[in-house]
This record gives C-alpha cells, sequence and structure tokens, in this order.
C-alpha cells in the first residue's frame, strides 16, 4: 500500500550521524515540549533509534516548539497541492493524527501515526484509516461523513486532477463505496465490515490508495 508522506520534511536519503545517542536526547530537551524518550518511542512504534532521530530533526525543523496546531498544520500541508484547497482534509487529517483530542499534534503523535501507515499490518492501516472516515468517532462511518472526506480530497486535488472530475463525482464514489461496505444495509459502515470489505476487494484496496497517497 503505497504512501506518500508529506506532511513534514522528513529525509529519507542515508543520513551521516554526527551525534552520539546522549547528545540527540540532550537535544530533545531544549523545545517547549519534551517528546518521550527514544528506547519508549522505539519500542511503542516500528521504528529503529536512528530512524527516530532523523524523523525528530525533520519533525523539529518544521515545529521548533515541539508541538503542531492546526493552523500551521494547514499552513504545512498545503504547500505539497499548491492547485488545490486542502484546508478541508488537512482538517481531517490533522484529528486522525491528534490522537488524544488535545488540538496539537506532538511528535510522539506524528510518529505513532506514521508508524501505522508506512510500516503496520494491512489491518492497522486499514483501522487508522477507518478512524480518519469515522469523524464524529462514533464507531460507524456513514455517508455524510464518507462524503465529506472524498469531497475534502477532490477539492484539494483540484482542477488540474486528470481525468477532469465531474461536480457528482464524490457522491457516485461514496455510493460505490457503501454499496460494497454495507453488508447489512443498516445504512452505516462498521469496523469490521470495513475491514472485512477492503481485504475481500481488490478494487477498494486499489481505490484506498488514492487515499493514502494524499497522506
Amino acid at each position: 500500500m503505497g504512501l506518500v508522506m508529506g506532511t513534514f520534511s522528513v529525509q529519507t536519503k542515508p543520513v551521516t550521524y554526527h551525534k552520539d545517542t546522549a547528545d540527540d536526547d540532550f537535544e530533545m530537551t531544549i523545545v517547549c515540549h519534551r517528546p518521550e524518550g527514544l528506547d519508549q518511542l522505539e519500542a511503542q512504534t516500528n521504528f529503529n533509534k536512528r530512524e527516530l532521530q532523523v524523523l525528530y530533526r525533520g519533525f523539529k525543523n518544521e515545529c521548533p516548539s515541539g508541538v503542531v496546531n492546526e493552523d500551521t498544520f494547514k499552513q504545512i500541508y498545503s504547500q505539497f497541492f499548491p492547485h488545490g484547497d486542502a484546508s478541508t482534509y488537512a482538517h481531517y487529517l490533522f484529528n486522525a493524527f491528534d490522537a488524544g483530542h488535545t488540538g496539537s499534534i506532538k511528535f510522539e503523535d506524528f510518529v505513532t501515526a506514521l508508524s501505522i501507515l508506512l510500516r503496520g499490518s494491512v489491518t492497522e492501516k486499514l483501522q487508522w484509516t477507518f478512524n480518519l472516515y469515522d469523524i464524529n468517532r462514533d464507531g460507524y462511518i456513514n455517508k455524510e461523513e464518507m462524503t465529506d472526506i472524498v469531497r475534502a480530497i477532490y477539492d484539494m486535488m483540484g482542477k488540474y486532477t486528470y481525468p477532469v472530475l465531474k461536480t457528482d463525482a464524490p457522491k457516485q464514489h461514496v455510493d460505490a463505496f457503501f454499496q460494497k461496505m454495507d453488508k447489512n444495509r443498516d445504512g452505516v459502515v462498521t469496523l469490521d465490515e470495513f475491514i472485512l470489505s477492503c481485504q475481500e476487494d481488490e478494487n477498494i484496496m486499489r481505490s484506498l490508495q488514492l487515499f493514502e497517497n494524499v497522506i
């Protein structure tokens, strides 16, 4: 499941490390918010300590205070979609990253989500995606929620989307999803229905890459 993580400038080339671990741990104390220790984050994620150091430097370059509020998140994210309006989708994505509902994203929030999206199991990735679509966090996805997310994605892609999309494309997309996912036809999609439908239908899995690729 391909992912393009455009939220922060994270270096992916081979890195030459000039500091030892003690220096890196010390460096992590000078910002307003101090993340959890590298050992603890290594145990909680699928990244090793060296990778976490690189991720942290990228995060701190964009967010010197150690936390990101929603306005800053939107400004950073919109840079990657200059031909569209990314503000609404960035709002939903921010809420998904802000797992503790604190109104800000800490490094721990960022790296935990990134670990799932890049190196989690298929089930973990689908559960994270489900939570993104479950806007009101009631444990279900209804058509209105999915339509809001899909429309936000289309707005973000902008007028240069190819092929050019019809104005009713979001509704058609959502109708197709619900027909396959809402197994008992009760008007909502549960987590189990979502995961089962995605895993058994290759077309849905390919379609979901549209949403993952903008994360």
